[in-house]
């Protein structure tokens, strides 16, 4: 079976998101969409842009695939100082404030409807801890709940976070009995962190899909795949023996030096890459 073929709207972050800049995933060969909720990129909160894109989807042959779940309050990331959205957060307050606000991007699925919904656990310097762990669970039920009646799988995704290195998101998951819960494996995250092929052989099963992307070892770059260091042979062939495949999701940077122009045939060229 092929793997989906998904481009990120990450790639247009520093942009409002209108149809027009959707048309690069037709031009692409994508078949699907994952909208990246960052304000004001895509602002979950206003009626007229969720609609304006639920009319573009309606008209369309590509489909909302996933959304991903916000990073920072009222406004988009990125050198930004504005409160980021932490669902490990020490402080109560915090973590409901996190859960609320992931919650107003997911009912967006009432007219979008996307399938998947990626979330983040914390930050990169979150430690593991069974504090933390219990602060998991507390939001992916809390969001599960108000997910499943919309059609939306929760995603969680590995940072370069103690918190969610593949192992704990595999604890998180087996010991909250959290079945309908799945994984975007970010390959960019795990070359920087405990290597690809170990986090496929720990995440295994629970791979709904890979954000593809590369860097050289050291930041989390975010280039097209083959412009940095990971070894996609090995990884495409890691990932073609799950036993179903993931989607590939593109998630590229907002900040390429590549021309615009350029950008339709190097997602085609990436997309055949990983297929």
């Amino acid at each position: 079976m092929a793997k989906l073929k998904v481009l990120s709207t990450h790639i247009f972050l520093k942009q409002r998101l209108h149809p027009g800049l959707l048309e690069l995933a037709v031009q692409s060969g994508a078949q699907a969409v994952e909208i990246f909720a960052a304000r004001p990129h895509f602002d979950y909160t206003s009626r007229e842009q969720v609609d304006e894109l639920a009319g573009w989807f309606r008209s369309s042959s590509i489909k909302p695939w996933s959304m991903h779940s916000p990073l920072r309050f009222g406004c988009e990331i990125g050198g930004s100082s504005a409160p980021s959205v932490n669902l490990l957060h020490p402080e109560k307050a915090r973590r409901i404030d996190a859960m609320d606000e992931i919650k107003r991007a997911l009912a967006t699925a009432e007219k979008i409807p996307f399938q998947n919904l990626v979330v983040h656990l914390g930050e990169r310097e979150d430690a593991w801890s069974p504090r933390s762990a219990e602060y998991a669970f507390v939001a992916i039920e809390y969001l599960n709940a108000f997910a499943h009646p919309l059609g939306v799988r929760l995603l969680l995704e590995n940072l370069t976070s103690e918190a969610t290195a593949p192992e704990h998101l595999m604890k998180i998951l087996e010991t909250g009995h959290l079945d309908s819960v799945g994984v975007c494996l970010d390959l960019g995250h795990a070359h920087l962190t405990a290597g690809i092929p170990a986090a496929i052989a720990t995440l295994g099963g629970r791979i709904v899909q890979i954000h593809a992307h590369d860097n050289h070892g050291v930041k989390d770059e975010h280039l097209f795949p083959g412009d940095g260091g990971i070894d996609w042979p090995a990884t495409v062939a890691a990932l073609n023996g799950l036993a179903a495949p993931p989607a590939v999701v593109l998630e590229l940077s907002s900040r390429l030096t590549d021309a615009p122009a350029t950008w339709p045939d190097r997602i085609r060229a990436a997309f055949d890459l990983l297929a």
